[in-house]
């Protein structure tokens, strides 16, 4: 039986291209969705939550997605974005060192809050990731920074990171040098062109709106498609939306997982997208089709967060796609909010309180399943995924606002009724879970 390091070039093997697995027996990824988290909250004396500590401690990579920057505001030289992710997420600085003391030795960076503080908070909170080696991807100096794949050494294998966002502000993309241009700061973006799919009859009314407004721009007329202000409209079968995906950045996003894989043994690529929106617990019409290429270029494991629910879970060609993993974290206690925010939710920031305007923001997500997610733990044997266990949790959705948003593992019903509704939403994909002592499990067979 071969395992890591047994295999030779004379055996066939490409040293240089093989996207084969290649850890030690027993590896171990612990992952998980959205951290949203402003204190040092390993300080919390409730033991569920430490049952969640354990779980995240117990494994040779632990990651997240990291959806704050970290800084205190009281010497921060930046200021807050008039482009921002929706929040301006905010962490006091001793979440870097609870971050790492809750075992987090992974993070992802590209999403749509990553530079709500603008490059000055980017670059604090990288800063300090650093000063607590905790290992992060997908921001940089510039777009070949940000898409970048980071090492973390393990003693069973070296993992390599490469962090993408689908949902981002325009501003915040990174940029590469082009002769006298100097590179721009931001996230590893992964652009998408977005349609509207319509019915035959309701695609003909489109085009008359069209053919009756004065436009600029005249575009070919095309039997298949309309370009109403902005906006294309396209012939199908299913009201909905769809998705193409830019391809430069998947081209540029492929390379670097080749390369990510080249220089390790494991390689995870993390999306973040809200496609189609916060409201679908399915992926978007795009991201199988990416994941399954993800993994033909040598990732082995692709996990996407973002929407703050759950979606499904599959296994393609032994390796987990997690299309959402829900939140972690929801714990959105940092101040100041900015003025911005204020405005857009109609508050006075002299009367009204940050909390008041974040409690505001929230209401979108009052339905539980916002609260509701897992911690998910694979586990690898003779280079193949073995089993995943499924650890079911809630944050806390019917507490104050002062201490909801940390998480716990739960038991009976509740942890039934959201392993279940993972079971329905995995269904589409193949991928059975079986439920034991209120806990999923997904069993691969090798191949």
């Amino acid at each position: 039986m071969k395992n890591r390091n047994d295999v030779h070039p004379a055996d066939g093997y490409d040293v240089v291209g093989s996207t084969a697995t290649n850890v030690a027996d027993g590896f171990t990824l612990v992952a998980v969705g959205d951290l949203i988290v402003s204190r040092a909250v390993t300080k919390s004396q409730d033991l569920a939550f430490g049952e969640v500590v354990k779980i995240l401690h117990d494994a040779d990579v632990t990651f997240g997605n990291l959806e704050v920057n970290i800084f205190d505001i009281r010497s921060f030289n930046g200021h807050p974005q008039a482009e921002y992710g929706g929040a301006y997420h905010l962490s006091l600085p001793e979440v870097g060192p609870d971050l790492k003391g809750m075992g987090f030795n992974l993070l992802g960076r590209a999403n749509n809050h990553s530079l709500d503080w603008g490059v000055e908070g980017m670059r604090e909170t990288s800063r300090v990731l650093d000063q607590n080696g905790i290992i992060h991807a997908g921001v940089g100096e510039n777009l070949a920074q940000a898409g970048a794949a980071r090492f973390f050494e393990t003693a069973r294998g070296r993992v390599a990171l490469v962090s993408c966002a689908s949902t981002f502000k325009p501003m915040g993309r990174a940029g590469d040098p082009a002769g006298e241009a100097p590179g721009r700061p931001g996230l590893n973006a992964l652009r998408l062109a977005q349609s509207i799919v319509v019915s035959p009859e309701m695609l003909e009314n489109v085009r008359l709106i069209a053919a009756a407004l004065p436009t600029d721009f005249p575009v070919p007329e095309d039997p298949n498609k309309v370009v109403l202000a902005g906006t294309t409209f396209k012939r199908g079968a299913k009201l909905g939306y769809s998705f193409e995906p830019d391809a430069r950045d998947v081209a540029d996003i492929l390379r670097n997982v080749r390369r990510g894989k080249q220089f390790s043994d494991f390689c995870i690529v993390t999306n973040h997208g809200h496609e189609p929106g916060n409201w679908s617990q399915e992926p978007p019409d795009y991201e199988p089709s990416f994941a399954h290429k993800l993994i033909d270029a040598g990732a082995d494991a692709y996990i996407g967060h973002g929407p703050h629910l759950l979606r499904g879970i599959e296994i393609y060609k032994g390796r987990p796609i997690f299309y959402s993993l829900g939140n972690l974290f929801q714990d959105d206690l940092g101040t100041p909010a900015g003025a911005d925010m204020f405005g857009d939710y109609a508050k006075d920031p002299r009367v009204d309180t940050d909390a008041e305007v974040k409690v505001a923001e929230m209401t979108g997500f009052s339905n539980p399943v916002f609260w509701e997610s897992i911690v998910a733990v694979s586990r690898f044997a003779q280079n193949q995924l073995a089993e995943l266990r499924l650890w079911p949790i809630e944050l806390g959705h019917s507490q104050r606002f002062a201490d909801r948003g940390v998480p716990r593992l739960v038991k009976g019903s509740q942890a039934k009724n959201i392993l279940e509704r993972l079971q329905k939403l995995s269904e589409p994909f193949g991928t059975e879970i079986a439920i034991e002592n209120d806990v999923g499990v997904i069993r691969v067979r090798p191949n």
